[in-house]
């Protein structure tokens, strides 16, 4: 064991130069140190690179307040410990050739804690990623088994959101239904939108059922992102059916209070204003931000604007005890334009949401090995729809009610307008317009428990016990529909990991979810990695092998839940009906994947390549079964006559495979450039009606103008692909910095993808003419997005962005045209601080 000796100490000895005043000396020394071990924060732990071997000899410096108060270095197996007498808030820069310096997080210790810290030295970087989301449990990157993107959070910085930089990882496909504020989301490896599961400093934050709209999330106090892709289930229950999204709110870190301003002013009337303020007092740290963000947007009738606020408070009680209280809200509004190349006009119509997301959590560590965790957390989700008056071209239509009796309903229909898909298919008539009042909630309590032990590095053992109280109403007035869900879920999980000579890793992991609507789902999940050839400077030094298989379960959201067709059908008698197409309660939502890969350093880490493929399949999905099928299938009547428009049912099966590439290289500090590779193929293999039925003539659905083209109006057709997942998606981020100035190129391109127009029975003379084929309907894409920044002087940093340089209006799917280019620039202000 290395212990730190102090300067004075070693001086002292100087002074006496005799055996005896030596041995004198000593003895006092001793003394002395016997002392301070009884009144002196002790911080030990293991220095290793990023695969968890030893480095012995490595340098460890306790950090308070910018200078070194004490060190050790590293014994044969890693170990280290440093005894300081003092009780303070530090951090540890740890250094040993040839790796780069490592720089820790702050933490505090108290006079008499004894502290665990490892330290892990990089070859290419001095702040090594280490990720919570895949098993719960902090590890470095190398050593995981699952693939995970992290997305530091200066990246952030120039952002007014996290969309563009989701696009920036293998696998994401983020898909935009109008301009800034439209609602965003995000289909992963092939999934669903409403199969990730997000979590926001550790509380779901999606809509219960897996919802979540990533456009009105801003920028501000995200401190980092994780995007675990995978099913994750055997983790964290129901909802991680595809990957889990997590965002993490920055904490305070500096002793010396730090205040950050930005404003900007751009195109479309964009104004944005942050400010946000951060630091420590002694066991205390605290972070707090609050931002506006303005835009009119290029479309009338389509203001956006949203107010986030965020606060981060932490108390540590001693250097291993920390209760942490988090907060993020964000009140937005934007106007509802429509499908503006489908009607030719703006609607006028407005949507506002208020989302609230707070936590508790008390953490402690107890003799380095075991450590306990407890957070209970809010949701809060609201959501509000108005229509102010109709526009367009009203159309009154007589219907019959009965014998002397008939009712009038007007229509409103758009302008005349001519629709063409990528795939060269055209369509002219006017759609209707609709707009509805509505207003929804969402909320959801959790409680948690986690404890994790730590036998060895072989052997690492993890339980945890999740507690969901879930409340949602839902209420349309056009519809007359008033409906309340409550919902009490229980999730217990075990999951194990470790690793063998610092080469071979394993995670191993299993979930039993007992879901109030589903019934009990268990999810297991495997993974393992190898390096076969260790990371060093030399080329092609460095080379893991992966291998995944995890499951997913989801539980529908609440809108899905009201229009159960099993549901619809026990209600109106038809017991015979749902006999016959064995029609059973809505169930989880099923998924399963198996990946493997390989990571290649190529140029001692400087060149880094990273390749796998991945096998999905989401079954029991819930479908819409629209009224042409109900009309085929139960002989119901005319469905505008009834309150049944569609139903859902667990009858859709699909499955997604493909192939992912990324590749850093940092040929020199000053560049930095990544990019990557996504082939997704995938196919539907089951649907109870896919949606290939039409009510009047029993056969498929086909547009008039192309009658020999089977198209899927409202859900594909069995063997196509699955609706806006592109088959080929990349990115790139090209970064320089010299002295002052920094400058990033991002893009994000995407191939064509399979799509609806979903207006059936919407053209002024009713009938399918304003259907398109889906194949290949939604036009591909290049997105590219410049940014600028100059430090002036020390906290003063002006920066310009200018996005979509090629003015591409097709970035969002068919009907939304999206942003054209925009330029904004602003200025940055950083008072206090440490330098």
């Amino acid at each position: 064991m290395n212990s730190f000796v102090s300067g004075r100490q070693r001086a002292a000895a100087t002074f006496f130069p005799s055996r005896q005043s030596f041995r004198t000396a000593a003895i006092t020394a001793l003394s002395l140190l016997g002392f301070a071990s009884a009144h002196a924060v002790v911080v030990r732990g293991r220095v290793t690179d990023a695969l968890g071997a030893p480095l012995s000899g490595a340098r460890v410096q306790l950090i308070e307040n910018g200078k070194s108060v004490a060190f050790a270095y590293a014994g044969t197996d890693g170990s280290y410990e440093i005894r300081y007498s003092n009780g303070g808030r530090f951090t540890l820069l740890g250094s040993g050739a040839p790796y780069l310096p490592y720089v820790s997080p702050d933490f505090y210790g108290g006079a008499t804690d004894v502290l665990e810290q490892p330290v892990v030295l990089a070859l290419n970087t001095v702040r090594q990623d280490v990720s919570v989301s895949a098993t719960g449990i902090p590890t470095p990157l190398p050593q995981l088994t699952a693939p995970v993107t992290v997305i530091p959070g200066d990246l952030f910085a120039d952002q007014l959101g996290v969309s563009d930089l989701v696009r920036q990882s293998p696998g994401a496909f983020v898909v935009q239904t109008g301009q800034t504020g439209g609602v965003t989301s995000l289909f992963l490896r092939g999934g669903n939108s409403t199969a990730n599961l997000v979590l926001i400093d550790g509380i779901p934050a999606d809509d219960i059922g897996g919802i979540f709209d990533y456009g009105t999330v801003s920028s501000t106090a995200v401190g980092r992102m994780e995007i675990d892709r995978g099913p994750n289930s055997a983790m964290y229950g129901t909802d991680a059916g595809a990957g889990v999204v997590t965002i993490e709110t920055p904490r305070g870190s500096t002793v010396k209070p730090v205040l950050n301003y930005s404003g900007d002013a751009g195109s479309l009337h964009e104004y944005r204003n942050e400010v946000n303020a951060s630091g420590t007092l002694s066991r205390f740290d605290y972070f707090g931000a609050f931002s506006r963000l303005d835009s009119s947007n290029a479309l009338p009738n389509d203001r956006y604007h949203d107010a986030t606020s965020a606060v981060n408070l932490g108390y540590d009680f001693n250097g291993n005890t920390t209760l942490r209280v988090t907060l993020r809200n964000s009140d937005s509004a934007t106007g509802l334009p429509g499908a503006h190349d489908f009607i030719g006009i703006t609607n006028h119509a407005k949507q506002e949401d208020q989302d609230l997301y707070g936590g508790v959590t008390l953490e402690n560590r107890y003799h380095d090995k075991w450590h306990n965790l407890v957070r209970y957390g809010i949701a809060r989700k609201r959501e509000q729809a108005y229509q102010y008056g109709n526009v367009g071209t009203p159309v009154t239509y007589t219907y019959s009610c009965g014998t002397n009796c008939t009712y009038n309903y007007t229509e409103y229909f758009g302008n005349v307008v001519t629709i063409r898909g990528a795939n060269g298919y055209t369509a002219t008539g006017q759609t209707s317009i609709y707009g509805s009042n509505s207003d929804q909630d969402s909320n959801r309590d959790q409680l948690y428990y986690q404890s994790d032990y730590s036998f060895s590095p072989h052997l690492i053992a993890l339980f945890g016990f999740r507690y969901d109280k879930e409340r949602g109403s839902f209420n349309d007035a056009e519809f007359f529909e008033n409906e309340k869900v409550k919902r009490t879920n229980f999730e217990y999980n075990l999951q194990f990991q470790g690793e063998f000579k610092n080469r071979l890793f394993y995670s191993l992991g299993g979930a039993v979810e007992k879901n109030h609507l589903y019934g009990i789902a268990g999810t297991p999940r495997l993974g393992l990695s190898y390096v076969p050839v260790r990371p060093s400077l030399k080329a092609f030094h460095g080379t893991k092998l992966r291998a995944n298989a995890a499951t997913g379960v989801q539980e529908p959201s609440l809108a899905l839940e009201y229009n159960s067709l099993y549901s619809q059908l026990l209600a109106m008698g038809d017991a015979a009906d749902i006999a016959a197409y064995h029609i059973g309660k809505q169930s989880a939502e099923r998924s399963r994947t198996y990946d493997v890969g390989v990571d290649q350093n190529i140029f001692g880490e400087k060149l880094v390549l990273k390749a796998g493929y991945f096998h999905n399949v989401f079954d029991r999905q819930l479908e819409a079964v629209t009224s042409s099928a109900l009309v085929q299938y139960f002989n119901y009547p005319f469905i505008y006559n009834t309150s049944l428009y569609s139903a859902y049912l667990n009858s859709l099966a699909y499955r997604a495979q493909g192939a992912e590439l990324e590749l850093v290289w940092q040929p020199k500090p000053r560049f930095l450039l990544r990019g990557g590779y996504t082939f997704l193929d995938a196919r539907v293999l089951q649907s109870f009606a896919s949606d290939a039925v039409d009510a009047n003539s029993g056969s498929p659905t086909t547009n008039p103008s192309y009658p020999t083209i089977a198209i899927g109006a409202e859900s594909p057709l069995v063997g196509a692909r699955p609706f806006r997942r592109a088959p080929n998606t990349g990115y790139f981020d090209a970064q320089y910095t010299y002295k002052h100035l920094g400058l990033q190129l991002l893009g994000a391109m995407a191939s064509r993808s399979d799509d609806s127009t979903f207006l059936d029975y919407s053209d002024l003379y009713g009938g399918n003419s304003l259907l398109l084929p889906n194949r290949n309907l939604d036009f591909g894409y290049v997105k590219l997005d410049l940014g600028a920044t100059y430090a002036w002087k020390y906290g003063v940093t002006v920066f310009a962005q200018v996005n979509n340089l090629l003015n591409d209006q097709h970035i969002g799917p068919i009907g939304f045209p999206g942003l054209p280019l925009t330029a904004r620039a602003g200025l940055k202000l950083r008072l206090g601080g440490d330098k």
